[in-house]
């Protein structure tokens, strides 16, 4: 490979492709080994935790060992709770596989039925003696005590109309932010992640009422809407936001695994070169996030030291995994394509020419489909070059800085000449009193 003359400071960093990666003691979640659902499942809680398993079982693939691992546990954990109705659903997809143990309950789900009626008979009674007697307060609670009790249910439409009904009766700004958490955690399990802006911008409004944590949490809930949105640079900067005193506080929604790994891969997919060293690797924040994740850590290191070949490898590795998330599932294709199309750009910049067939085996493959690769970035103006398919090799359209310098030099002498001239003659003028008569 030539390296260009006229390559930037910043570029001739990026002449490494290879290195020694450092090694980690701590075992993260998400690693390239088959993913240990019950660790994974121990980062949440709640809702989330049943469905995150529900999604692992569907997306397992062929494996019916993690499948009906990811069911036992969602059975045992439905079980804690009052959703009936999940529960018969999950029973049905087990459908007998565990034995015995993990069947139908039909006396647990008939009590907690009718504990349920029970309790809702006497929350409507509650709330009609608090709308009778006008007390704002109570009434605010009752249709709190509504909402808890169809979240615990599962009946997430009506947890959510009656969380949003105690927006009338809200006398602080507490009840205020209280009742938008409610409605973005509901608007999250239910998948509208427009109405999760909509109460995040809702809370925003008055920031200096927020606590810390509380702030926190309103990052990774906006993230998670422009991951959703496909939105991978806002995603970026909200997850980048977050401060690490959030902990696991939040993982009724998300776990701080989640955060170093979505808000990783999503600036590796959007942010230049400066921004990925300013706003993640030197990040002191996020990299509190990171140490829970080595992988990701490191594949932003390599990424950003040009060691593209251990950088694709760590994400091979951490793929089979990242497609269980609930998440990602939907947005790893773009998002590797994204990264590997940047990758391929930023490997280029600083040579004249390049060896196709070292290239391709810094991107661990073959030199016709690196060539495939390259064409649809020259196409698309991403990367200026030509290639030569004989020889295999690319050489760059940079343009000639020493001629430009040359013809920028000549272009402002001819200008100083001519505005001297002019100067002189006019002082000429001037002292020999000449004064041009015009025509009558």
């Amino acid at each position: 490979m030539e390296r260009d003359e006229e390559a930037s400071g910043p570029m001739m960093e990026m002449c490494t492709n290879g290195g020694r990666e450092e090694t980690s003691n701590r075992r993260p979640i998400i690693t390239g080994e088959p993913l240990d659902i019950e660790a994974y499942a121990s980062m949440y809680k709640g809702r989330t935790k049943i469905m995150r398993l529900l999604f692992i079982a569907n997306h397992g693939g062929g494996n019916q060992t993690m499948q009906l691992e990811a069911l036992r546990m969602a059975y045992d954990e439905i079980k804690k709770g009052e959703n009936t109705q999940l529960f018969r659903d999950v029973v049905n997809r087990i459908n007998g596989r565990l034995g015995d143990k993990y069947g139908m309950d039909s006396a647990w789900c008939e009590a907690i039925d009718r504990r349920a009626e029970q309790k809702k008979g006497k929350l409507e009674n509650e709330l009609s003696s608090y709308r009778t007697n006008l007390i704002k307060e109570s009434i605010r609670m009752g249709y709190n005590d509504f909402g808890d009790f169809y979240y615990a249910c599962g009946l997430l439409n009506d947890a959510f109309k009656n969380y949003i009904r105690t927006r009338d009766y809200c006398t602080t700004a507490k009840h205020i932010i209280h009742m938008c958490m409610n409605a973005i955690l509901v608007s999250i399990e239910m998948g509208q992640f427009s109405h999760v802006s909509s109460y995040v911008n809702k809370v925003d409004q008055n920031p200096e009422t927020l606590d810390p944590i509380v702030a926190a949490k309103l990052r990774c809930a906006s993230g998670l809407a422009h991951l959703e949105l496909n939105k991978y640079k806002l995603a970026a900067r909200k997850f980048l936001d977050v401060n690490p005193e959030l902990g696991s506080s939040y993982n009724e929604v998300i776990a701080p695994q989640d955060i170093a790994t979505y808000g990783g891969l999503c600036a590796l997919a959007s942010f230049d070169r400066s921004e990925l060293k300013a706003k993640v690797i030197d990040n002191i924040n996020f990299r509190n996030f990171l140490e829970l994740v080595p992988e990701v850590r490191e594949l932003i290191n390599d990424f950003y030291s040009s060691r593209y070949a251990s950088c694709l490898e760590y994400l091979g590795s951490l793929r089979a995994n990242l497609l269980l998330d609930i998440h990602l599932h939907d947005h790893i294709d773009t998002l590797y394509d994204q990264i590997r199309k940047k990758a391929l750009i930023q490997y280029t910049l600083p040579f004249v020419s390049v060896d196709l067939s070292r290239m391709a085996d810094a991107f661990k493959t073959s030199v016709s489909g690196l060539e495939k690769e390259l064409e649809a970035l020259i196409t698309d103006d991403q990367i200026q070059a030509r290639i030569d398919s004989h020889n295999k090799i690319l050489y760059a359209r940079h343009a000639d800085q020493r001629n430009a310098t040359f013809q920028k030099v000549l272009q402002m002498g001819n200008e100083f000449d001519r505005d001297v001239r002019s100067m002189m003659l006019r002082a000429n003028l001037l002292k020999h009193e000449y004064h041009h008569a015009r025509k009558p």
